[in-house]
């Protein structure tokens, strides 16, 4: 793998990353096409998933396509969906050689793209940038391999772990810039999740805002008895931009569920376990409904409950500069541990000042 492969790579990951929050049920994928040193075509995952990326930059390449290189950040698909499959597109519109960053672990696709295009003669060449690749795309193979959407867990704390004082008064721990940062997570996932806690103490609203987009990620509520004001903003808005609400499944059968569904919000009903929601079942409904990426922003229960259930599979932490002391609410429930060993364990992949807060990024380990 040469310098320049890295480098068209590198291109055709960032064109990729744009689609983060867009493109869902499908991957985001970019694809560079370069013929005698030049980029003559390039594209990424439509939004809404179609057409793909391959598709797109062919398109663009035209007749320039005859001879060239694609790089591709995830291997091309072998089926037949709702346009033929890009392997096949690849390989009639004479590309000669295609790079490819990883593997796509869907059972439709899992090396029979790169197969297909041997079998075609052309020249393939696997696992370039393979780490960067895996990486973007996270949620897209946690889901196909785990039957799950990723899952981001948010907390915005002051240096003592605390996110409200003893009265609950909570704007602002951290500062603009911090809340514009997470303006941007919101929209490079695919839905954002709350608990009915946070719903009736804050009415939030959930949408992303001053960043000029135009896809809204879902707004996903987990609610066990379905007890949720009807007088909020996410009642009130559900026609406009998607509410989804996780409820037991007797719940799903209540003149509430009837009164959400009227106002345009989807119920997803799970069975409980015990005296909680199963939040595993309901990651999985929300896999089976599409969703790739999720960033839950909250309660402090809802943040204990994950990762009691090791569901959280990063960690970002916003900081401010503040102390509450003891009194004041703790970012995240009980989570029952009595030894050091069974603490949920996540490892440091970045810490950087945003404005006069700092945000950490964390890793399942």
């Amino acid at each position: 793998m040469t310098g320049a492969d890295k480098t068209h790579m590198r291109h055709a990951l960032t064109l990729a990353a744009r689609g983060l929050g867009r493109v869902w049920p499908n991957p985001t994928v970019g694809c560079v096409i370069v013929n005698q040193g030049r980029v003559v075509g390039r594209g990424r995952t439509a939004d809404g998933g179609r057409p793909h990326a391959e598709s797109v930059a062919l398109a663009q390449a035209g007749e320039n396509a005859s001879g060239a290189t694609a790089y591709v950040t995830l291997e091309p698909c072998a089926h037949e969906g709702e346009t033929p499959p890009c392997a096949s597109a690849l390989i009639s519109a004479g590309i000669k050689r295609v790079v490819i960053a990883c593997g796509d672990p869907d059972p439709r696709v899992s090396g029979r793209g790169a197969a297909m295009l041997k079998d075609a003669g052309l020249i393939v060449e696997e696992d370039c940038l393979k780490m960067e690749a895996t990486e973007l795309q996270r949620g897209f193979l946690t889901r196909v391999n785990l039957g799950r959407p990723t899952l981001t867990l948010k907390l915005a704390m002051t240096l003592d772990g605390r996110i409200a004082t003893a009265s609950g008064e909570s704007k602002w721990i951290t500062g603009p810039d911090a809340r514009r940062s997470v303006h941007a997570l919101r929209a490079s996932h695919d839905a954002v999740m709350v608990g009915a806690g946070t719903v009736r103490a804050d009415d939030p609203d959930l949408r992303v805002r001053d960043l000029g987009i135009d896809r809204q990620p879902v707004r996903v509520i987990t609610s066990r008895h379905l007890r949720l004001p009807r007088e909020s903003r996410l009642f009130s808005t559900a026609n406009d931009t998607p509410v989804w609400i996780i409820c037991d499944e007797d719940s799903g059968q209540s003149d509430e569920k009837n009164a959400w569904e009227v106002a345009g919000a989807r119920i997803f009903p799970v069975k409980a376990s015990g005296a909680q929601l199963s939040l595993a079942k309901a990651l999985s409904s929300l896999g089976e409904a599409g969703l790739t990426r999720v960033l839950c922003e909250g309660g402090g229960m809802l943040a204990a409950s994950l990762l009691t259930a090791g569901l959280v599979d990063e960690l970002i932490v916003f900081a401010g500069g503040k102390m509450i002391g003891a009194e004041g609410q703790p970012g995240v429930g009980p989570l029952g541990v009595s030894a050091l060993s069974d603490t949920p364990t996540f490892t440091l992949a970045e810490v950087k000042p945003i404005g006069g807060d700092v945000m950490q990024r964390w890793r399942r380990v």
